[in-house]
């Protein structure tokens, strides 16, 4: 597939554009004692669900040769399915089981073990909910992170982000927190203090919320998701370099994509839904508390997965969802014996992402279809780089749990990394495991493409290039790099000409709302929950939309 002249120079600039698809691992000179891998992720069994090169070769499925039945069947195990699940069980519904494609529920909120370290596979924080979110909430409050303390809620300090939480590596040093102030002069802090204005004021014409779903969407969000958030700040005159490498920092970081792919909605929703946009000068001393662990939010979808017990059924591939007679019908073919299960149950919540439920269900409805067009996925990839021994520091800021370079594609692609041994207050700093983030959604298809077929050691090589700059002493440290990609990773919340938010409101003729604003698609049998509905991948849409499909 030909790139067009301006993915083509961002698909080199990403230092991995030349690559060949040569074998996974390969020893470099100075690099043979890294060893490597490539981990989380089984494409082979996702990928038995892509329709056949040719229509005389389509995959013959073998008869079905077991049958199963529950009350109600969860067809993925993502944070939306094992919600799912959890709201059943708090309803006293105790038949049910949930398939899941990888050997470990989670989805993208799963964690591993490099060094004998604890560390994420993807997402690696979550944000203290507001009381928009409720049933974040009381699954927090039933996990013990939270309790009443004198009347008022307290969450527990020790799974807290400890300070220092964030720095930037820019201009030859390192300064406290994200937003670039090392060199930047007048003109830069004017925009600064615009942008803080600007967010402030939209604060104040509509209600933002998490999940978005909880209210009704105001008619400024709505023009605000109608176009790019790129050119929604070209419109207010914000034009300075730095304040637009920082908002599109945060866009990556959140969505996967820049503020050219987002929408305005978007990238104003990532401030004002929380606690604004603090300039220099206009600190107003309240600060976002984050909840985080070494294994990132796997703390979290283990102790979701655990009460299941022989319930969840993982290494499952969904093959075929239905709706038949007396209730519904899915097959999914076993990864470990190699053959086909027919599961029958009253009803099913399918918490699959939009493109893979368009493609399992059978006759699947109009706005099924339509969504599944709509939606545009970032590719990620996310490097586990185990390090011998503490690193060598820059000047500046001290080592915080979360580190990112300024730079433009080419010096600095990704997100930087977060420290999983931050939250183990070591008094002594040693060996340790940094996570290291590239999100791929300004991509697209050819992102996905180079995602895969780019080889273990040419991603070594230009992850390495990139830490070195403030690390000169990282490669003689690192022991071993395993590597996770995700090709569908998260649905990027682009522009709709409709100026909806999500897709759920699109689909009247399956859409059904509460006196509460909480609207679950449904289909006959089938409940549609993930967060590929609200338009964007966080946990607590997630979450929210799985508690209620149950």
């Amino acid at each position: 597939m030909a790139l067009p002249p301006t993915e083509r120079r961002h698909f080199l600039l990403s230092g991995v554009g030349a690559a060949l698809p040569l074998a996974a691992c390969q020893p470099t000179d100075g690099m043979a004692h890294i060893t490597c891998g490539f981990n989380g992720v089984d494409f082979k069994r996702g990928h038995l669900l892509q329709p056949p090169a040719k229509p005389a070769s389509a995959t013959h499925w073998p008869v079905p040769t077991v049958t199963r039945r529950t009350d109600v069947l969860i067809a993925g195990g993502g944070v939306a399915g094992l919600a799912a699940a959890r709201a059943l069980r708090l309803k006293g519904v105790e038949d049910f089981a949930l398939l899941e494609l990888e050997d470990e529920a989670g989805g993208n909120a799963r964690g591993c073990v490099v060094g004998g370290l604890l560390c994420p596979l993807g997402a690696h924080y979550l944000p203290v909910p507001s009381d928009d979110a409720p049933e974040v909430q009381d699954v927090l409050e039933e996990f013990g992170l939270r309790q009443r303390v004198s009347g008022r809620w307290v969450y527990d300090e020790r799974h807290l982000c400890h300070s220092p939480q964030e720095r930037l590596y820019v201009n030859g040093s390192w300064q406290e927190g994200l937003l670039p102030l090392h060199g930047v002069g007048a003109a830069t802090l004017a925009q600064y203090q615009k942008f803080s204005t600007l967010v402030a004021q939209l604060q104040q014409q509509a209600h933002w919320t998490i999940p978005v779903r909880n209210r009704p969407p105001a008619l400024i969000r709505q023009a605000l998701a109608a176009m790019t958030f790129d050119a929604y700040l070209t419109e207010q005159g914000l034009t300075d370099p730095h304040l637009r490498w920082y908002l599109d920092y945060c866009c990556r970081d959140d969505y996967g994509a820049g503020i050219a792919t987002v929408s305005a909605w978007a990238g104003i929703h990532y401030f004002a839904s929380r606690h604004g946009f603090s300039a220099p000068g206009r600190e107003t001393g309240e600060s976002e508390g984050l909840l985080t662990w070494p294994e990132g939010n796997a703390w979290l979808t283990r102790r979701l997965a655990a009460p299941l017990q022989d319930r969840l059924h993982t290494g499952r591939v969904v093959l075929r969802i239905a709706n038949v007679k007396h209730g519904v019908e899915v097959d999914a073919f076993n990864t470990a014996t190699h053959t086909v299960e027919r599961w029958q149950a009253s009803r099913a919540i399918v918490a699959l992402p939009i493109f893979v439920a368009a493609r399992v269900v059978q006759n699947p409805p109009d706005w099924l279809r339509a969504a599944a067009a709509q939606t545009a996925y970032a590719p990620w990839l996310v490097a586990n780089i185990h390090i011998s021994a503490a690193l060598d520091d820059r000047p500046g800021a001290p080592p915080s749990w979360d580190n990112v370079l300024y730079g433009n594609s080419a010096t600095a692609p990704s997100l930087g990394y977060v420290d999983a041994s931050h939250q183990r207050l070591q008094t002594v700093p040693a060996a340790t495991v940094l996570t290291y983030y590239r999100a791929l959604g300004d991509l697209g298809l050819p992102g996905r493409r180079m995602l895969l077929a780019t080889p273990w050691a040419r991603w070594r090589d230009a992850i390495l290039a990139e830490l070195s700059v403030p690390h000169p002493d990282l490669a003689a440290k690192v022991t071993r790099i395993d590597i996770t990609r995700y090709g569908h990773a998260m649905a990027i919340p682009v522009p709709r000409n409709n100026g909806k938010i999500g897709l759920q409101p699109l689909y009247s003729n399956g859409y059904q709302l509460s006196k509460q604003y909480k609207p679950t698609l449904i289909h006959e049998g089938l409940s549609f929950a993930h967060s590929d509905w609200a338009g964007y991948s966080i946990f607590e849409e997630a979450f929210t939309l799985g508690h209620w499909a149950a």
